[in-house]
């Protein structure tokens, strides 16, 4: 393969391909400080590029690993220095916005966020939101299935992806670029690429569907002072608000003491508490709306489920609140650490959390676990500090997480993927016949095994394993 990246300059030119120099000055994940790797790294602008440069590495047997934002947090966009690395962060192009259709056609590497700011324009609202909506991309969000804050309502990315365009390891361009919210023709492809972690296919472009923009928007930040009251105010929050409820994110008071620490966030409400909700609300009555979620909030008061509220007076104030959850620096230097994302009942995450903690607690008793979570659909975020020096934390850490799931039926990935770091666990969260199914498409799909290889299944027992 000497001659591959000569080859890859020849077919886009040379402002288009990095070398492997070029590459280690790239910057990495924030939660990953490990130098970025690889043989080269290209950067097609169009779906036919895209389709010439696996075309090529198909024929030479070239393992290729997709990067969106490079925002993940399972180690699938993690590559060595024999990959060659296929960036997407130049087909940015917001291609169509149909306000009467309520869709948005756009390129893979079109930033979340600049998505979401482009259709607020129209009046409309792309509803996928996270913390990473400032980096990630569009691809990205689709090739992960992402879910973020709003799911509860609105439903992870798979529920807002009509229709895709992408490309198969070989070259062949699969354009199911679907406009309408009933298609019933066939299979549904798009689903082969949807959550699939580029180990399938490259995304290159999406058509999404869009809602009417909401013209009210109300937000509390709560605090509780036992855990069974999360999911029964969650309960009353979702019926009195009458299915407006957008948000409902929890945090343990270990996390909300970290990120309000003094020098850092303001906290808005007293720290001491164990528990705290963001919760959200959207409606199209500003009067009523508001009305009905004050009132809402305040029988939760009266009934004894929160001890504490502070509402936000203006858009900054409003932003704050968001930034407690989202903003994760104050932790994110406690090093070394590892971040999980499990799902389970709601039912059973107190247990859950308890048999976590107290076996991360007996292995490193000077540690910190800081749990988070969208809660309302499930999620929960666990990020372990152990505050001494580990040689490999994920293999210290990762039985504690995962293994309390099995007795709840949990899913040792709740929107962050498999990628590297979390196939070993797959059998706990998928039966053997599925992992086989998931192998038979994949060495359908990609027989030489250049997508992704190594990443979510292992397909390709036979063949030299990297």
């Amino acid at each position: 393969m000497a001659d591959i990246v000569s080859e890859l300059v020849a077919l886009l030119g040379a402002e288009a391909v990095l070398d492997s120099q070029a590459v280690r000055g790239r910057a990495r994940h924030v939660w990953d400080p490990t130098p970025m790797e690889a043989r080269a790294l290209v950067r097609p602008r169009t779906t036919e590029e895209v389709s010439a440069v696996l075309k090529l590495c198909h024929r030479h047997g070239q393992p290729v690993v997709t990067h969106g934002g490079v925002t993940g947090l399972a180690g699938g966009d993690r590559s060595t220095a024999d990959d060659v690395i296929l960036s997407l962060e130049r087909m940015i192009r917001i291609e169509e916005i149909d306000p009467v259709g309520r869709t948005a056609t756009v390129q893979a590497g079109c930033i979340l966020q600049t998505l979401q700011e482009a259709v607020e324009q129209q009046g409309l609202l792309f509803p996928l939101d996270l913390g990473a909506r400032g980096s990630c991309t569009v691809g990205g969000n689709v090739a992960t299935n992402a879910g973020g804050i709003n799911v509860i309502r609105y439903g992870m990315t798979r529920a807002l992806v009509l229709g895709l365009e992408a490309v198969l390891a070989d070259g062949t361009v699969v354009s199911s670029m679907n406009r309408m919210l009933k298609n019933n023709t066939g299979y549904d492809l798009k689903q082969l690429f949807i959550g699939t972690e580029g180990t399938l296919g490259v995304v290159t472009r999406v058509v999404l569907a869009l809602k009417e923009l909401p013209t009210s928007i109300n937000t509390a930040l709560v605090a509780l002072d036992e855990v069974d009251k999360v999911a029964r105010l969650l309960k009353h929050m979702d019926q009195s608000l009458g299915g407006q409820l957008s948000s409902f994110e929890v945090m343990w008071g270990e996390f909300y003491r970290a990120v309000t620490v003094p020098g850092s966030l303001a906290a808005p409400l007293e720290r001491s508490h164990p528990f705290y909700v963001i919760l959200e609300s959207q409606g199209a009555d500003p009067g009523r709306d508001a009305e009905r979620f004050e009132s809402a909030l305040g029988e939760a008061l009266e009934a004894g489920l929160i001890v504490d509220a502070a509402m936000p007076k203006s858009r900054a104030e409003r932003d704050h609140f968001w930034a407690i959850r989202e903003d994760l620096g104050p932790i994110n230097s406690d090093r070394p650490l590892v971040a999980y994302d499990v799902s389970l009942p709601i039912r059973d995450m107190p247990a859950y959390v308890d048999e976590v903690e107290t076996r991360l607690k007996a292995r490193w008793p000077d540690g910190k676990v800081y749990v988070f979570g969208h809660i309302g659909d499930g999620n929960l975020h666990i990020v372990v500090c152990p505050r001494t020096a580990v040689a490999d934390l994920h293999a210290q850490a990762d039985p504690a997480i995962y293994e309390p799931l099995v007795p709840y039926g949990g899913a040792v990935s709740a929107e962050h993927g498999i990628g590297l770091d979390k196939k070993r666990w797959m059998p706990l969260s998928r039966g053997e016949d599925e992992l086989e199914l998931m192998r038979l498409l994949k060495r359908s799909l990609d027989p030489r095994n250049i997508l992704n290889p190594g990443k979510v299944v292992d397909a390709h027992r036979n063949l030299a394993s990297r």
